[in-house]
């Protein structure tokens, strides 16, 4: 063999030498950057159960423009449930009961909890908002926003329309429900109607504010905005010296196009 042929022979098994250790060191990258992904995945997944809570804290989101609800009282509600976090450990199970416990709190509307890289617990949850005060004799109850009945406590201030009379809770949630929230929407009747009483589903009344103490009769539920939009333009067209002089004490706008004042 010439010198020429083993010089290239040898520089051939360097080259195999160093492709195999780039190739092996490769490997060894991957497997190190796999395993402690695994590891950092399963330390995520176990670390709730391993380690134990450290604290809880409560994020009411709509705490400025009510407070119905107090943070003591949701970790009353929690013990009373056995399922109070604080150093226990806490895994997926608990969470959800957590979540379903204050869920059920009749005055929280939704609730989410979750477990924060501290190993704290944090609950996210938003409160009911009152559309309507139903008063009947012996029962006494909020419809809220989401058509829902909501019960009365002393912490609830909002001003919301009240109704009384022969109402069922079809009613309040349904037609009722969605005059009042048009009511809320409406700048002009807003703060001139402030009770609606309800002597049958075919005979409503609503009561006006101001020196327009006079009630007008709605009659059924249906086409109360044309309704009412015939007894602004009565209002606005006729001064409120002239109505008190004809000792109207009732407005009736069942009949289209007219407005008939006993």
């Amino acid at each position: 063999m010439k010198i020429e042929d083993l010089r290239f022979e040898i520089e051939d098994l360097r080259f195999v030498s160093n492709t195999a250790t780039i190739i092996w060191k490769s490997v060894g990258v991957t497997l190190v950057a796999a395993l402690l992904l695994t590891a950092v995945v399963l330390g995520v997944r176990m670390r709730p159960m391993e380690v134990p809570c450290r604290a809880l804290t409560y994020v009411i989101e709509d705490k400025k423009e009510r407070m119905y609800v107090t943070e003591r009282e949701l970790t009353q509600l929690l013990k009373a449930e056995n399922c109070y976090p604080v150093g226990h450990s806490i895994d997926r199970g608990v969470i959800h009961r957590i979540e379903k416990t204050i869920a059920h709190h009749p005055m929280v509307r939704t609730a989410q909890c979750y477990v924060t890289p501290r190993s704290e617990v944090r609950i996210r949850l938003t409160q009911r908002v009152p559309l309507l005060l139903v008063t009947m004799p012996g029962d006494t109850y909020f419809v809220d926003t989401d058509r829902k009945v909501m019960p009365v406590r002393t912490a609830v201030k909002d001003s919301v329309l009240q109704v009384t009379g022969a109402v069922g809770v079809q009613m309040a949630s349904g037609v009722l429900g969605d005059f009042a929230e048009w009511l809320q929407d409406n700048r002009y009747w807003r703060t001139r109607i402030h009770h609606v009483q309800v002597k049958n589903p075919q005979m409503v009344y609503v009561y006006l504010n101001g020196a327009m103490s006079n009630r007008a009769v709605l009659g059924p539920m249906n086409r109360y905005e044309q309704k009412l939009d015939k007894l602004r333009t009565f209002l606005e067209n006729c001064p409120e010296e002239a109505i008190a002089d004809k000792h109207y004490t009732e407005l009736d706008l069942r009949f289209r196009g007219q407005v008939i004042g006993r």
